[in-house]
């Protein structure tokens, strides 16, 4: 992982409720001045600015007026179960020879040796212990726990307060909803959700919703 710097112009791909959490961190970081602008689906965001930094228009297509060796990208969007709307735009970009920026919020605390991949956004408050591997592209959000040996792959988000426990495998595209715990050693396959405020004592299947305590999987 490259960190960010000032020399770094970035370019915010949305502004809603992540985005401006993104934002924020970039403040913390001190790398504010980096952000040329954000693009944000919301028409009537158009003209105006958010955070002070101007809304560049409402199409993703404007990412091209700058070619890929001036800027880099920052992912600002979140997701609500599904990671997939967060996967496909980033995968849109990469394919396009973009790069995403990495962030991590200068309160997260991230232990030496943790291998951080392209893309990756650790918000304010998370831990993240000795030994693990963190893919491109993957969400931690505020506050949520990474113990030691983990292995999350691409594409994952970890929400608010989720507490992952030693040894944990992360498939790609998992979600871990806020507050839930998944405890030591065990496996979540690709694409599943564990509910916010589950509590995962099993290894959980390909493409399943778990939810509950002890999680089981919806029908």
């Amino acid at each position: 992982m490259k960190p960010l710097n000032n020399s770094d112009s970035l370019i915010l791909l949305g502004g809603g409720g992540h985005g401006r959490v993104l934002l924020a961190s970039l403040v913390a970081s001190g790398c504010k001045n980096s952000l040329i602008g954000i693009i944000d689906p919301m028409a009537a965001k158009l003209g105006k600015t958010i955070g002070s930094t101007p809304v560049l228009g409402v199409e993703e297509r404007l990412v091209f007026d700058y070619p890929p060796t001036t800027v880099k990208l920052l992912n600002g969007v979140g997701s609500i179960g599904s990671t997939v709307k967060r996967r496909k735009l980033y995968d849109r970009f990469i394919d396009d020879g973009y790069e995403f920026a990495s962030v991590i919020h200068p309160t997260a605390y991230v232990a030496d040796g943790v291998v951080v991949g392209v893309g990756a956004q650790i918000m304010a408050g998370a831990i993240i212990q000795t030994g693990c591997t963190i893919g491109d592209n993957v969400l931690i959000n505020s506050g949520a726990v990474v113990e030691h040996d983990v292995k999350i792959a691409n594409h994952v988000h970890i929400a608010t307060g989720a507490v992952v426990a030693g040894g944990v495998e992360l498939a790609p595209e998992v979600h871990i909803g806020c507050g839930a715990t998944v405890i030591q050693g065990r496996k979540i396959g690709v694409g599943s959700v564990v509910g916010a405020g589950a509590v995962v004592l099993q290894n959980v299947s390909d493409g399943v919703v778990v939810a509950g305590v002890p999680a089981a999987v919806l029908a």
